[in-house]
């Protein structure tokens, strides 16, 4: 199972959005906290529909709750577009940590500094970055798809 993380995530339809896939694939969700938005807004339960009931979500207070819940700090997978290398080089495994940030500004110095494995999806020169549940689907969508080849799905 894929650990899938939000940190400081803001916009409601994004994170419904984000659970449901997590529910679809089998992920789990961790949400760290603070969050742009109540996490009973009709806004999240509309885009996760009647699904959210279905998944596996975990809250923190901050990141330093998070990461105490970390026992392979190679295994976590940040989410950054000023990375070097591709998700798409990356050889996933059962119980990886694929790690967003919020929104507006991605992940903090203070995050990236935590781990080594920096990644980015490739996109053209003409945006900055993708929307986050669809950088999550992206991810989560090669990740599985190498899971399923080695026999773990």
């Amino acid at each position: 199972m894929l650990n899938i993380v939000l940190v400081e995530p803001e916009i409601p339809n994004n994170t419904g959005n984000i659970g449901r896939l997590c529910v679809g694939t089998e992920s789990r969700l961790h949400l760290v906290h603070p969050f742009g938005f109540v996490i009973n807004d009709k806004n999240l339960k509309r885009s996760g529909l009647d699904y959210w009931v279905h998944l596996d979500v975990t809250e923190y207070h901050n990141v330093a709750e998070w990461t105490t819940q970390i026992t392979d700090k190679s295994r976590v997978f940040l989410m950054s577009s000023h990375a070097e290398k591709s998700y798409l080089e990356i050889e996933f495994q059962d119980g990886d940590w694929l790690v967003f940030g919020k929104e507006s500004k991605g992940l903090s110095e203070e995050v990236l500094a935590q781990f080594a494995n920096h990644l980015k999806i490739p996109m053209s020169a003409n945006i900055r970055s993708f929307n986050i549940a669809n950088s999550v689907a992206f991810v989560i969508g090669e990740a599985k798809r190498q899971l399923m080849i080695q026999g773990h799905d």
